[in-house]
């Protein structure tokens, strides 16, 4: 088995992006979807505009997993931070990943190093979090594992995620 990273995304990967983002949709949307406003947010990390994408899998091909990250500003302050849009790993690649030294890594896990590793880069802080009822106590597990105790939650009212949980508009 070999060694899965995390690579930078490229303007190449956007179509593939586009894919991997539907399916993240299915699973954990929780109202309509505009792929076109997918691929607004998409398109500038791809090309470094305050943002980046995270992804596990080679150029031109079906993406295993991605992690989205754009460079905002909270409303009451002007500094900076990384904001994790979107986190996604396919079904297909849910299990783990082996590394060189032996032991294994879920792609969950590396897509959350990655960022990690860039907001320690660029010196400012990471926002990330859960926003879903699908497996929800076990992402929150991971996340408290590798970025200690949460510091809020979110909740949804009339609301569930995954489409096959919305209501006809």
């Amino acid at each position: 088995m070999t060694d899965t990273k995390v690579r930078l995304g490229v303007p190449e990967d956007e179509d593939a992006l586009i894919e991997l983002s539907m399916r993240a949709w299915s699973e954990n949307g929780f109202m309509d979807v505009n792929p076109e406003k997918m691929r607004a947010m998409i398109r500038p990390a791809l090309y470094l505009w305050q943002g980046l994408i995270g992804v596990i899998g080679k150029p031109n091909e079906k993406i295993e997993g991605a992690i989205l990250l754009r460079m905002t500003q909270v409303w009451y302050s002007d500094s900076w931070l990384l904001e994790e849009k979107a986190v996604f790993v396919d079904p297909d690649y849910r299990s783990t990943s082996a590394r060189s030294d032996g032991h294994t890594r879920s792609h969950a896990r590396l897509l959350v190093d990655f960022s990690k590793s860039v907001a320690d880069s660029v010196g400012i802080p990471l926002l990330i979090g859960v926003l879903s009822n699908h497996r929800t106590d076990a992402k929150i597990r991971l996340y408290e594992r590798q970025l200690g105790a949460p510091a809020g939650a979110f909740f949804l009212y009339g609301a569930k995620t995954g489409h096959e949980n919305m209501t006809e508009q």
